[in-house]
C-alpha cells in the first residue's frame, strides 16, 4: 500500500508543507475516529494525469489518502479504501465541500457497500487553502436515541472539526513526553475555557481515583484536588497540547493529554485523555532492571577473564621456555578477544552488538601486541556487518583474532625479507548472510598444505569454530598466484538465521552434515560443487 506522501506526489500538485499537514492530520485522527463514532476517509483532488500533467478546471476525480476506523463503534468498510480514485458522481459531497470550502452534512448512497451512509464533510484549510477533505461516514441514526457520553463525545469531534476547516488542527507541533499517547477509550475530561471541568467520563473517573481525586469534579477545577496544574495552564497558554506523566508513589503511572479546543482564535475548553499505564511502567522498570543484572554479569565475566589473563601471564614469566612462553601468550590473547566482546556487552542493554565494536579493538591488539619495529605490518577494515548477536560475536572475534595471529607469523618470515605488509579485514552482509575476508600481501599458500590434514593449532581453532559453532564455511587460498607478493586470502561464510544460532538451548550446535550455501562474493562455490582449499598455518 502506499504512503500518503507517495500517492500525493503522484495524484496532486501539493507541495511539502501542506503534505507535512496532512500527515500530521492521519497521526493524531484516531482520537477524532473514536469521538464520532464512525470511519474517517481524506480526499483530496487528482490534481496530475497519468503523464504527469497537471489538470485545469474543477476537479472531478478525487483520491483516498487515508482512512481509520473507529475503536468505538463498528466500521462501515471492510475493505482499506487507501489509494482508490472516486469520482465526483461516487462522492458529491466530497465535491461540493472542495469547490465551496464548508462543512457539508448529507446522506449518500456508497455503491460500493450499497447502504445509505450519514456523510459529513470537513475541509481541511491550511494557510486559508483548502487541501483535502476529510470526511466522517456513519451510519444513519434510525429510532436511536445516544446517551451522555456518546453526545459529548461527538460535541467534541464537532468543535476539532471546526478547528480544521479553520486550519487551526493539526497543530504544528505536539508536546508529547510520553511513548504510550493516551486514547479516547481510556477516559476523557472535558474543560471550559475558565479550566473547569464539564464531563468526566467513568474511565476517567477510575484514572483520577489513582492519583487521588475522589469526589464529584464536575463544575469544579481539577487544580483545587491537587491536579498538576501547568498541564492545563501551558496548554491555555501556548494553544498547543501537552502531554505529561503523573506518578503517585512507584505503583501508579496516569498519562495525561491536554488538547486545547480554539474558536476564532481563542481557546474555549479543552480535552483532558487520561491513560492508566501503571503496568507499563512496572514492566518498564522490571525490564530496566533485568538488564542492568546482565550488563553486570558481562561486566563480572570481563574482569574474570582480564584476571585469568593476567595470572597466566605472570605464569608465563616464570617459564623457561620460549615455546611455553610463546604458547601462554597466545592463549591470553585468546582470552583478551573474549573479554572484549564481554565488555562492549556490559556496555549495552541490547543482546546484539555494533561488531564493529569488537573488531576495532582487535586490530588494535594485534597491532600493539603482535607487530615489530622490524616487521611492521599494517591493519585496517573495509564495510560493515551491523549489529551481530552475542552467540555469533564471540566465536568470531576469536576467529578473526587467530587470523590476524597467522597472518602475523606466517605471512611474512624474516627468511622472505618482505619488510612488513599489510592485512585487510572486509565484512559484507547482505540481509542475514555475511561475508568475512582477510586478506594479507605475503609470502602466500605452502604448495603441499593441506586444511583439513596438518594445521596449526590457531587454524583448528578457526575451522572449529566457524564450522561448529558458527555453521558457516571457510575456504583459504592464495590471493595473487605468481606475483612477488601472492598473499593468502581467508573466506568466511555465515548464515545469521540459521536455526543454531536463534539462541535455543537445544540449537545451538549445528547437527552433524548440514552447511549451509552461503556463498561469499567472490569467493568459492556452494558446498558440493568444489572442495575447500588449504591454508599455510
Amino acid at each position: 500500500m502506499a504512503s500518503l506522501s507517495e500517492l500525493a506526489r503522484q495524484h496532486t500538485t501539493l507541495d511539502r508543507a501542506a503534505v507535512e499537514h496532512l500527515q500530521r492530520l492521519i497521526a493524531g485522527w484516531g482520537l477524532l475516529a473514536d469521538f464520532c463514532f464512525a470511519d474517517l476517509l481524506l480526499f483530496t483532488p487528482v490534481e496530475r494525469e497519468a503523464d504527469g500533467t497537471t489538470r485545469t478546471g474543477d476537479p472531478d476525480h478525487f483520491v483516498v489518502l487515508g482512512h481509520i476506523r473507529p475503536t468505538t463503534s463498528q466500521t462501515l468498510y471492510r475493505n482499506d479504501l487507501v489509494g482508490e480514485v472516486m469520482t465526483a458522481e461516487d462522492r458529491p459531497l466530497v465535491a461540493r465541500a472542495t469547490r465551496h470550502g464548508q462543512i457539508i452534512e448529507d446522506e449518500i448512497t456508497v455503491t460500493s457497500i450499497r447502504e445509505r451512509v450519514r456523510v459529513q464533510c470537513i475541509p481541511v484549510v491550511r494557510e486559508s487553502r483548502v487541501i483535502g477533505i476529510m470526511t466522517r461516514d456513519s451510519a444513519p441514526l434510525v429510532g436511536r436515541q445516544p446517551g451522555e457520553l456518546e453526545r459529548t463525545y461527538v460535541a467534541i469531534f464537532h468543535r476539532l472539526a471546526s478547528m480544521i476547516s479553520a486550519g487551526d488542527y493539526p497543530f504544528p507541533t505536539d508536546d508529547a513526553d510520553s511513548e504510550e499517547p493516551p486514547r479516547v477509550g481510556d477516559g476523557v475530561v472535558l474543560l471550559d475555557r475558565s479550566g473547569r471541568v464539564e464531563f468526566t467520563s467513568p474511565n476517567a473517573i477510575s484514572a483520577l481515583h489513582r492519583i487521588g481525586i475522589h469526589g464529584n469534579t464536575e463544575g469544579m477545577r481539577l487544580v483545587d484536588y491537587g491536579f498538576d496544574e501547568r498541564i492545563i495552564r501551558s496548554a491555555f497558554s501556548n494553544k498547543l497540547p501537552v502531554t505529561r506523566e503523573v506518578e503517585r508513589g512507584i505503583e501508579t503511572t496516569v498519562v495525561f493529554s491536554c488538547i486545547p479546543l480554539i474558536e476564532a482564535g481563542e481557546v474555549t475548553g479543552a480535552v483532558l485523555i487520561c491513560r492508566d499505564i501503571s503496568d507499563l511502567r512496572r514492566r518498564d522498570r522490571l525490564l530496566l532492571s533485568k538488564d542492568a543484572t546482565i550488563r553486570e554479569i558481562h561486566h563480572r565475566v570481563k574482569n574474570n577473564l582480564q584476571t585469568i589473563g593476567s595470572l597466566l601471564r605472570l605464569q608465563g614469566r616464570r617459564l623457561g621456555s620460549p615455546e611455553a612462553r610463546a604458547a601462554i601468550e597466545e592463549s591470553v590473547r585468546r582470552i583478551r578477544s573474549i573479554a572484549l566482546v564481554h565488555e562492549t556487552l556490559s556496555r549495552n542493554a541490547e543482546d546484539d552488538v555494533p561488531f564493529l565494536e569488537i573488531l576495532k579493538p582487535i586490530l588494535r591488539m594485534a597491532e600493539e601486541s603482535m607487530v615489530t619495529p622490524e616487521n611492521p605490518i599494517y591493519f585496517r577494515v573495509e564495510g560493515d556487518a551491523g549489529r551481530l548477536p552475542a552467540q555469533v560475536v564471540t566465536p568470531l572475534a576469536v576467529v578473526l583474532n587467530e587470523l590476524l595471529q597467522n597472518a602475523v607469523d606466517h605471512a611474512y618470515p624474516p627468511e622472505a625479507e618482505l619488510h612488513g605488509g599489510h592485512v585487510k579485514v572486509t565484512l559484507s552482509r547482505v540481509e542475514e548472510n555475511l561475508a568475512v575476508l582477510v586478506a594479507d600481501d605475503g609470502v602466500g599458500l605452502a604448495p603441499d598444505f593441506d586444511l583439513t590434514a596438518g594445521a596449526g593449532l590457531g587454524l583448528t581453532i578457526v575451522r572449529t569454530l566457524v564450522e561448529t559453532e558458527l555453521g558457516g564455511r571457510l575456504a583459504v587460498r592464495t590471493a595473487k598466484p605468481g606475483t612477488v607478493r601472492p598473499g593468502t586470502l581467508v573466506e568466511l561464510a555465515i548464515q545469521l538465521d540459521a536455526p543454531w544460532l536463534s539462541g535455543d538451548d537445544e540449537m545451538l550446535r549445528r547437527p552433524t552434515g548440514e552447511m549451509p550455501a552461503v556463498v561469499v562474493p567472490g569467493g568459492p562455490p556452494p558446498e558440493g560443487s568444489a572442495p575447500v582449499e588449504g591454508s599455510a598455518g
